[in-house]
């Protein structure tokens, strides 16, 4: 597997981008920002769960 610096990874992501439009990032983001707030929810509401002893 060849390493590639970050700039040339970069570099590549915003030529593809323009060749296939913005639909195909547009839709990762909306995906890994839905997760992250699923996780977000989880994590905060966990502390609130009740302890029946």
């Amino acid at each position: 597997m060849e390493h590639s610096p970050a700039s040339a990874w970069l570099t590549e992501a915003a030529n593809a981008a323009q060749q296939e439009g913005s639909g195909y990032l547009l839709r990762v983001v909306l995906v890994v920002m839905v997760v992250g707030c699923v996780l977000t929810a989880w994590f905060l509401l966990r502390g609130y769960k009740q302890k029946d002893d």
